[in-house]
């Protein structure tokens, strides 16, 4: 006559097998819950002014010429969030438009290729990015920066970041010294 296992033994047997598999869900979920370095939140896509906007923006900052901007067409605006987490850099790009950056949260490094000179944003500061100087930026502190980027004179379709050829970006980053990602080789 066979002999069944009672049910607590059946139990007991099975434990190791689904602590195993516990600590592999376990496991799994950390992994899979691990930020991205750099997301991007829209919110507000691509909307239109009521009636004609121009816009004349002046920034002067040390080491760097004056930029001026003028946006004959600025009838559009896109404002995105970004969320930086600690160590991210943002690739060598431009913009189509001119970016208003504000920092909400954190500590973000602002960098111009023109001067090479990392500009400290704190939790309400912002900077004028004229749109079409090269430019990177990081988050070199301890905790995710959160930047809203209201972009003026935005396409109606297309990118909102244009990147630079790999060939420019790795010899900013050789001329910077900096590490910025992306398929180009150091």
């Amino acid at each position: 006559m066979p002999t069944h296992a009672s049910r607590s033994d059946r139990i007991r047997r099975a434990l190791p097998a689904m602590a195993t598999l516990g600590a592999a869900l376990a496991l799994g979920a950390a992994a899979a819950a691990e930020p991205e370095p750099i997301t991007a939140r829209p919110l507000i896509e691509r909307h239109a002014f009521s009636g004609a906007v121009s816009v004349q923006l002046t920034q002067e900052l040390d080491g760097l010429s004056r930029h001026e901007v003028e946006i004959a067409d600025a009838s559009m605006l896109a404002v995105m969030e970004f969320t930086i987490q600690p160590g991210a850099v943002f690739p060598w790009h431009t913009h189509p438009g001119t970016v208003l950056v504000s920092l909400a949260e954190g500590e973000l490094d602002f960098i111009f290729a023109e001067d090479c000179t990392a500009r400290r944003l704190a939790p309400g500061t912002a900077i004028v990015d004229p749109g079409n100087e090269v430019h990177t930026a990081r988050n070199t502190g301890e905790v995710p920066a959160v930047v809203i980027a209201t972009l003026l004179g935005a396409p109606a379709e297309g990118g909102l970041t244009l990147p630079v050829a790999a060939d420019e970006a790795t010899a900013l980053d050789e001329r910077c010294g900096i590490d910025t990602p992306g398929e180009h080789t150091h």
